[in-house]
């Protein structure tokens, strides 16, 4: 490693898949034009990782601790202390973080929508307001995040220590088979059903039904925890980083570890993200930073709505808009790693996250060409680089 070096890991979330019939049993990113990621495979190695531990649930959090060279079996606690870190909330050391989604249930009490139409910020801020005027008091204090994504802190003397699930996990089902369980859920439901009275009523959810919009009608904690303790980035692997992201869950292991967030004016965590900004403000950090971290949560949202089409649209954006210009300037700075992957796959079929190995691309300084595999799932049982436990393909990024 010289001082010179810069090291890159660009991140479209979910992006893995299954093959589907209707592309001709293509993936998505099968089926994508992606010159830009062909050549980094072409230019360096494909291989495979398993970036959620056996056993652990396949989520964004514990995925990308991986990602960023940490064990999520011995760091991770939950991701409420993670987002909730993002927006510069300060956990006692006995409090419990949820993330609090503001979610849509229909008149069948089934979990239509885990986003409510990824409500606007200004309007979900409004909301979470009124739920917090109701409901919360000195132990339980509701916090506004961005578009559905909140945060409930507990600090009461209960035990807290719930089984929760994930909304984004069981659309379309009865939203009581999935209520929180064991010790301290009691006091989550009452917050759930109460909420529900708080919020159908409000003027903002009168507006988005006559809109055709979806109301949030209903509060969903789930994947609490407690800070957890990170060591700081720099001092692991002796380099500078800031993370390019717009959602709160990596800003807030960025915070943890010792990273810099840096805001992009644009970027959403949704489809109408501006990629091309994004792209550019990783190239600028390149001049300050030895490391930079860029994710993007499109593909993953398109994964959970199952929408072919846009998740294709995604893949191309980033591969036009981000790996291109991105390899491009890492390659005029001089000597440089580059790595491409998914954090999980969100399957189309399935509409959630799964735990399998994903396939990933690196190239750059003393990273010898390979076997020619394709950068797509279908390399994942051939390749001969793999890594069963996910969090040492960081190592790998700077030590080689």
């Amino acid at each position: 490693m010289t001082a010179a070096m810069k090291y890159c890991i660009i991140v479209p979330d979910g992006m893995a898949d299954y093959p589907i019939p209707r592309l001709a049993d293509k993936t998505p990113l099968e089926a994508a034009r992606t010159p830009n990621m062909d050549r980094v495979a072409a230019d360096g190695i494909v291989g495979a990782a398993r970036l959620v531990p056996r056993g652990m649930q396949p989520s964004s959090d514990v995925a990308n601790l991986a990602l960023l060279g940490y064990d999520p079996s011995i760091c991770y606690t939950g991701r409420g202390p993670l987002e909730a870190a993002s927006i510069g909330i300060k956990l006692g050391p006995d409090d419990v973080a949820f993330r609090c989604n503001l979610i849509t249930v229909d008149s069948d009490d089934n979990i239509e929508d885990y986003s409510a139409g990824e409500l606007p910020t200004k309007e979900a801020a409004v909301l979470i307001e009124a739920v917090q005027k109701a409901l919360g008091g000195d132990d339980l204090v509701f916090h506004p995040g961005i578009s559905f994504r909140n945060i409930l802190v507990y600090s009461g003397t209960r035990e807290m220590e719930p089984n929760c699930f994930a909304p984004h996990d069981h659309m379309g089902e009865p939203y009581s088979k999935y209520l929180p369980k064991g010790r301290g859920s009691a006091v989550l439901i009452d917050l759930i059903e109460k909420s529900r009275n708080v919020l159908e009523s409000h003027e903002v959810n009168k507006v988005r039904i006559d809109l055709g919009e979806n109301p949030a009608n209903m509060i969903w904690p789930w994947s609490p925890g407690r800070t957890p303790s990170l060591q700081n980035f720099t001092e692991r692997w002796a380099l500078n980083g800031a993370v390019i992201c717009a959602v709160d869950l990596i800003r807030g292991i960025a915070k943890l570890a010792g990273l810099t967030p840096i805001d992009v004016p644009g970027a959403t965590g949704s489809y109408d993200t501006d990629y091309a900004a994004k792209g550019s403000y990783a190239i600028d950090a390149l001049d300050e930073y030895d490391f930079v971290f860029v994710h993007i949560e499109a593909p993953d949202t398109a994964g959970h709505a199952a929408d072919i089409a846009q998740k294709i649209r995604a893949i191309e954006e980033i591969d036009k808009h981000i790996v291109g210009p991105l390899h491009q300037a890492l390659r005029e700075r001089g000597e440089y790693r580059l790595l491409i992957l998914p954090d999980h796959p969100t399957p189309i079929a399935k509409r959630t996250h799964v735990s399998d190995p994903v396939p990933f691309a690196i190239c750059g300084a003393n990273i010898v060409q390979d076997d020619k595999l394709p950068f797509s799932e279908s390399s994942v049982a051939s390749a001969k680089l793999k890594f069963e436990k996910g969090h040492e393909l960081m190592q790998f990024l700077v030590r080689g």
